[in-house]
């Protein structure tokens, strides 16, 4: 049944416009506007040319009796003219007539069809786009890919969010998201995000099956990428799984434990609240840190000589192990070993002075 679904959206695919297709149409309107423009100056030039050696006009007088026969104001000769003289007028007022018809009808369809200052603007933004690195890739701008983005944006972590709905993708546009309007689950749409330079993708569709689809595009096109997708029970998470999903998120149990906590433990959960910057006006922030980021002088000694509270704020609340094991909430004996990463928790301002003073320069995030 999955396969069949699969089958059905592949073959709608082929017929969805990508974002691709729309930075080519502006490319064309751009080309067909240089042609019409370049056709005129041609038509400027022989008239200049022509009028000076027929009837030996001055280079101004040329020029003026050119435009005033281009624009067909019928202000009069300058000087009298040959026959050859009016049979070579005649002939650029006719020519004239195609290319001004042709130049308007390029106008006509680009204002028509599309708006320039829109194009230009996600033309813009598609260019900068493919110079991302290391970026995220949201796919789905519904209530779990906005979330993303806030605290994408909140942490200064760069990401492109794919969608293909026209009213979402305005709202991006009027928001000033980098993203790109199509189908996820299409290769082309998926390389126009850039996943072939991706540190991590993010699917966030309703749909199973075009989670699944899209798991498996993006693990055949980037290998290395961190896929992470939505699941809505445990049949899907393990085909996200099979499929290459590095975690398959069930969102829905994680409401359920979340509402049964609400019956026995309520101060919990609004401690819980207040971490994840849900509703309150305190701003605080989990952070994962590699070993590799850190400064050198921060490494391989133990957490009491890091006097990172001190310093910075900060508290160490977990630390994962070369082996994959958590230590939780590790003793200030725990020495900072190659392989190790730690995970700290502060409020916004903690951070920020943490990354500052304790990771490396070139490890830190974007401002």
């Amino acid at each position: 049944m999955l396969t069949n679904k699969f089958k059905v959206r592949k073959h709608k695919n082929k017929t969805r416009s990508t974002s691709q297709q729309h930075y080519q149409r502006v490319s064309k309107y751009l080309r067909n506007i240089a042609l019409a423009a370049g056709l005129l100056v041609l038509t400027v030039l022989i008239g200049v040319v022509g009028f000076m050696f027929i009837d030996n006009y001055s280079l101004s007088d040329a020029f003026y009796m050119t435009i005033i026969t281009l624009s067909t104001v019928g202000y009069g000769e300058i000087q009298p003219l040959s026959f050859n003289g009016r049979l070579f007028t005649s002939f650029i007022i006719i020519f004239n007539i195609g290319i001004f018809a042709y130049a308007i009808s390029v106008l006509s369809s680009f204002i028509i069809e599309g708006d320039l200052r829109k194009f230009m603007k996600d033309y813009r933004m598609y260019q900068k786009i493919q110079s991302l690195h290391n970026h995220t890739i949201i796919c789905g701008f519904g209530r779990h890919g906005r979330e993303i983005s806030q605290e994408l944006t909140k942490n200064k972590l760069p990401y492109v969010i794919i969608e293909s709905d026209e009213e979402k993708v305005e709202e991006l546009r009027k928001g000033g998201y980098a993203f790109i309007e199509g189908d996820a689950a299409m290769d082309q749409t998926l390389l126009d995000a850039g996943i072939e330079h991706a540190m991590s993708i993010v699917v966030t569709f309703g749909d199973d099956a075009l989670n699944v689809y899209t798991v498996l595009t993006a693990r055949e096109l980037n290998k290395l990428v961190r896929v992470i997708a939505r699941a809505s029970n445990h049949s899907v998470e393990r085909k996200l799984l099979r499929a290459g999903a590095d975690y398959a998120v069930l969102s829905e149990v994680i409401g359920g434990f979340y509402m049964a906590t609400l019956i026995y433990q309520p101060r919990m959960v609004e401690f819980l609240n207040l971490l994840s910057n849900l509703g309150n006006d305190v701003s605080m922030s989990f952070k994962e840190v590699d070993y590799k980021d850190l400064r050198p002088e921060f490494k391989d000694k133990q957490i009491r000589d890091l006097n990172l509270r001190s310093q910075t704020g900060v508290n160490i609340i977990g630390a994962r192990l070369a082996n994959g094991k958590y230590i939780i909430n590790p003793g200030p004996d725990t020495a900072i070993i190659k392989g190790m990463s730690l995970v700290i928790l502060g409020d916004e301002e903690q951070v920020e002075t943490f990354e500052r003073v304790v990771m490396h320069p070139k490890h830190r995030p974007l401002a």
